[in-house]
């Protein structure tokens, strides 16, 4: 029997990698149609009761008359959306929490919600690491400074300079799929690596509360999910806790971090440096603080942004729609 499939693509992991990734699970025989978000070159938003979503209801709505499985990244999964399109039936997201579905509305209707953890897991890996080196020696004011003709011999200073990561010890906020390969890439530089997680039971790991692994660790990444328990994880008193001359980074949530304290920490002295990929508003209005402090470095939420990150997404929700048209259990169902 043709099943109808809609692949509702955007202009990072595009339609066409969902079709030519459902292609190589499913084979022919199923009419499979696209619909292209507006993501990134629109921000995602708020739509209805779902968060960080692409594009609109209306749109979405049309484009799933008669379709049963859908594979996105961001479009709005609504109690809207859900109730006038009653043939949906799977529901695949590229990317690790989707938000932009209404969860509960989805069990009341009988469509399987799938996910793809771990998608983008290698490029915020590597990208944390970039911020940490690019923070430590201050690439991006130094590159600045030159473009504009000032040579700073002055951050050859020993009181001026910054660490190295052999010999430094790390701490880790959280040790999922990406803060693992952070620890990895970090012990390969030889540095020393502390994490906290309540949810770890890993013993080849070392384990400490928070207050530890701030008081102990010369750089603190964080890599924990954002949930009601843990938002301003990290706020003025417990960056009082690390080491003078530390380095902050954040490739998470925006809502782990308390920024102005961050900045607070960077005025005064304390921290050497802060970097960021998330921010506690996107975009980041002109006039905010973060982007005239010394010493914060910032990227625009671009951690995750690779082509092997697209075609992970692509290709993790295409095999669960294939294994849910086979009739076999998904792999990561939400």
């Amino acid at each position: 029997m043709t099943v109808r499939i809609l692949a509702a693509g955007d202009l990072f992991v595009r339609s066409s990698l969902f079709v030519d990734a459902l292609h190589r699970h499913l084979g022919t025989g199923h009419e499979i149609t696209s619909l292209e978000l507006p993501w990134p070159v629109e921000p995602f938003r708020a739509i209805a009761e779902v968060d960080e979503a692409s594009g609109d209801e209306d749109h979405l709505i049309a484009a799933l008359d008669g379709v049963a499985v859908c594979v996105t990244q961001f479009a709005p999964l609504t109690e809207r959306v859900l109730a006038a399109c009653p043939d949906l039936r799977f529901f695949g997201v590229g990317r690790g929490g989707p938000v932009n579905v209404n969860l509960d509305a989805a069990r009341r209707h009988g469509v399987t919600v799938t996910n793809a953890p771990g998608r983008n897991a290698e490029a915020t890996a590597e990208h944390t690491i970039a911020l940490i080196l690019a923070a430590a020696r201050r690439i991006p004011a130094t590159h600045e400074e030159l473009r504009t003709g000032v040579w700073r011999g002055d951050y050859y200073r020993y009181d001026q300079v910054g660490l190295e990561l052999a010999g430094a010890t790390v701490g880790l906020v959280g040790h999922g799929a990406i803060g693992r390969r952070v620890a990895a890439i970090l012990r390969g530089f030889g540095a020393e690596v502390l994490v906290h997680d309540p949810y770890l039971s890993d013993p080849a790991v070392e384990s400490v509360p928070l207050p530890e692994l701030l008081g102990r660790s010369q750089v603190v990444s964080l890599h924990a999910r954002l949930t009601a328990d843990n938002r301003g994880l990290i706020g003025a008193s417990e960056i009082a806790l690390m080491p003078a001359g530390g380095i902050l980074v954040n490739c998470a949530r925006g809502g782990l971090l308390d920024y102005d304290a961050a900045c607070d920490a960077l005025d005064s002295g304390h921290l050497f440096a802060v970097a960021v990929d998330v921010f506690p508003r996107e975009p980041v209005p002109a006039d905010s603080r973060l982007l005239r402090t010394p010493g914060f470095v910032v990227t625009p939420h671009l951690a995750g942004a690779s082509r092997q990150t697209a075609h992970n997404a692509a290709n993790t929700v295409a095999a669960d729609a294939a294994r849910f048209l086979r009739g076999e259990p998904v792999v990561n169902a939400v």
